[in-house]
């Protein structure tokens, strides 16, 4: 089946993946964004034929323009998110306020069906700001459509993120880390995008669906395995969860009184995010009842982080060289 899509926060990192394989289905697009015209929105035309990927201007915090980039469509997709709060772009404005928003129009205009990208974490109970909105957001969005489908992706990673890059970008000879015990089951973007692809087109059953890769690491680990494809050699050290509360504390600080030109590199909710697993949960519906087998890390991060070489892409080519004069 094809039909229009409206696809909110379409010009993001998953938003993207979601609209080149639906463009490659047949469907018609609409990526409802804020800036239509920048580079990552504007690049989403080359997706389909002429006209058959849009780029449309769109704030999920007003009523009226989340409605009309939803006129006609059949089915549609809420990926917007924020990892921190910045001005009028507050957890609960975007992740519990705007979703409730899209779903209830969604309701009132009739959309036959509704994908909503969550996380996993999302928890009312939360001590966490950002998991608690997401929790809310969820609810929100099953009031008004019973139907729709929830996923929740644990990191998402590919070559765009802000995970693996932030990390692999850090120079000196050591390498903080906040949670290093923390688990993480880190999801590839493009097999997030094949979930969503799937459930659009009515394929699984409404509900929840937690979404991680094959990969169960701690943040420790997963340092080490990218400094192993980086071919790199850091001291990771642990930072403590109260000795990380009050250097964010102080981060935020300056922030504000930089009215946000300096921006936080860490924020008190992250931490208080990152004293719990971000693992699919036991008992949890995730990619095998989608019937989809997600991608490995170790076969996804070379093809990117490579740039972080010392060598950049001639790393390879140089160690075969020096086994070969050993031998």
């Amino acid at each position: 089946m094809s039909g229009l899509v409206t696809i909110y926060g379409g010009s993001g990192f998953l938003g993207r993946y979601i609209a080149q394989r639906m463009a490659a289905q047949g469907w018609r697009i609409r990526i409802a964004c804020r800036h239509p015209y920048d580079e990552d929105a504007s690049g989403t035309r080359i997706y389909g034929v002429v006209g058959q990927v849009a780029p449309v201007l769109c704030n999920i915090r007003d009523d009226e323009s989340v409605r009309t980039v939803m006129q006609g469509a059949d089915v549609v997709i809420n990926c917007v998110g924020v990892l921190s709060e910045s001005g009028a772009n507050t957890f609960d404005a975007i992740q519990h306020e705007g979703p409730e928003r899209i779903a209830r129009i969604a309701a009132e205009l009739g959309v036959a069906r509704m994908v909503h990208v969550s996380a996993i974490g999302a928890d009312a109970d939360s001590d966490s700001d950002y998991a608690r909105s997401k929790a809310a957001g969820e609810a929100a969005v099953l009031r008004h459509m019973p139907q729709a489908v929830i996923l929740r992706p644990s990191i998402i990673f590919g070559r765009e993120d802000e995970f693996f890059n932030r990390f692999a970008a850090m120079s000196g000879p050591i390498l903080p880390v906040v949670g290093a015990d923390t688990r993480f089951q880190p999801v590839y973007v493009d097999d997030v995008a094949r979930a969503v692809e799937l459930v659009a087109t009515g394929a699984a059953e409404p509900g929840v669906y937690e979404l991680g890769g094959p990969d169960v690491m701690t943040f420790r680990e997963l340092m080490q395995e990218m400094l192993g494809v980086i071919r790199r050699r850091k001291l990771i050290v642990n930072m403590p969860f109260g000795l990380a509360g009050l250097m964010a504390g102080g981060m935020g600080l300056v922030e504000r009184l930089s009215f946000g030109l300096i921006k936080a590199p860490l924020t008190g909710d992250q931490v208080a995010q990152l004293r719990r697993d971000n693992v699919v949960a036991e008992g949890a519906r995730g990619f095998d009842a989608l019937g989809l087998k997600p991608i490995s890390m170790g076969s996804i991060l070379p093809e990117y982080l490579w740039r972080f070489r010392t060598s950049g892409q001639y790393a390879e080519i140089k160690e075969s060289a020096r086994n070969l004069r050993r031998d």
